[in-house]
């Protein structure tokens, strides 16, 4: 499987990121297990999660989804297969959340027990948080890194100012900045990444793994109407406002380029993602193996260039 540099960061990723937000959620342990089994099989290597994963399902209070890599990890005795991605910043309880160098000392340690690990790959800043200067974070994640306990530094859901005063901060103080950006960004959610925040990562060589790449399930193709919504949990709620005009010419190129490939829409829309020179891989996820193996397929999926042309004209 060809790979990837992750931006400075050192770390070489194949085109396709498993995200590990379905971990202990809408996939249970032996199910996360089969599909990590089959992911890394397939030689992918990626694997992203954070902290308060699955902290929204019934019954949890997050954690869980590192919890069951750290398991799969130690079972297998395949920590040396994989890139472990992981976050911190987002609520786990009362005083535990943000950016603050005494939280994130506190957070990595309890993301390094669950994940059985003695070195996470990439940490993420999970939000921005504004009652944090970036100088406290950059210098927690400083600390961590000359202790051993992370190789690089990230973050998400940044726009471009706030990337662009990080990368200030880290310069002025010398202090590690964030090698890597995790946006929102799709076939169809273009106008948060396309821009002032594409061209800063291109310009400062920052490693880009989008999340909602397949814009929650919309770009699979099943959902064509209102009654298609049912099928699955974020349906009603995550994909509605994707059924306009724009969402059913997206999907009619889908369509198109898919016929043309033998290829499923996500498929496609993943390949169009890979095919962006701004991007370093996708995140999406699968709770069953033939998910899986759509997956697998997209990440050799090549695209002329007059077919993203055409997705891009119907997706602008």
């Amino acid at each position: 499987m060809q790979q990837r540099p992750l931006g400075r960061t050192g770390l070489s990723i194949a085109p396709l990121v498993f995200g590990g937000n379905v971990f202990g959620w809408t996939a249970d342990q032996k199910t996360s297990f089969d599909l990590l089994d089959r992911f890394v099989d397939a030689g992918l290597n990626a694997v992203d999660t954070a902290d308060v994963y699955s902290a929204w399902a019934p019954g949890n209070s997050g954690g869980e989804s590192e919890a069951i890599i750290g398991q799969w990890m130690k079972a297998r005795g395949s920590r040396d297969k994989v890139v472990v991605i992981t976050k911190v910043g987002s609520p786990m309880g009362e005083g535990k959340k943000g950016l603050s160098a005494r939280y994130i000392a506190e957070a990595v340690e309890a993301s390094l027990k669950r994940l059985q690990t003695d070195v996470i790959d990439l940490y993420l800043s999970h939000w921005p948080d504004p009652d944090t200067p970036h100088e406290e974070s950059l210098a927690a994640y400083e600390k961590l890194k000359r202790a051993g306990k992370i190789r690089a530094v990230g973050c998400s859901n940044l726009d471009a100012m706030q990337l662009k005063a990080s990368l200030d901060a880290a310069k002025a103080k010398g202090l590690p900045r964030y090698d890597v950006l995790q946006p929102e960004y799709n076939l169809y959610d273009r106008e948060k990444f396309e821009g002032p925040l594409a061209d800063l990562c291109l310009r400062e060589e920052i490693g880009v793994i989008t999340y909602f790449s397949l814009a929650k399930g919309f770009l699979s193709g099943k959902y064509r109407s209102e009654a298609d919504l049912g099928q699955s949990p974020r349906g009603e709620r995550g994909v509605r406002p994707y059924l306009n005009d724009k969402g059913f010419r997206v999907l009619r190129a889908l369509d198109e380029v898919s016929a043309a490939h033998g290829a499923k829409q996500a498929e496609v829309a993943l390949a169009w993602l890979m095919a962006k020179k701004t991007v370093t891989a996708p995140i999406a996820s699968a709770t069953r193996l033939d998910q899986m193996e759509s997956l697998i397929k997209a990440a050799s999926l090549k695209l002329s260039d007059a077919e993203v042309k055409a997705l891009d004209a119907a997706g602008a």
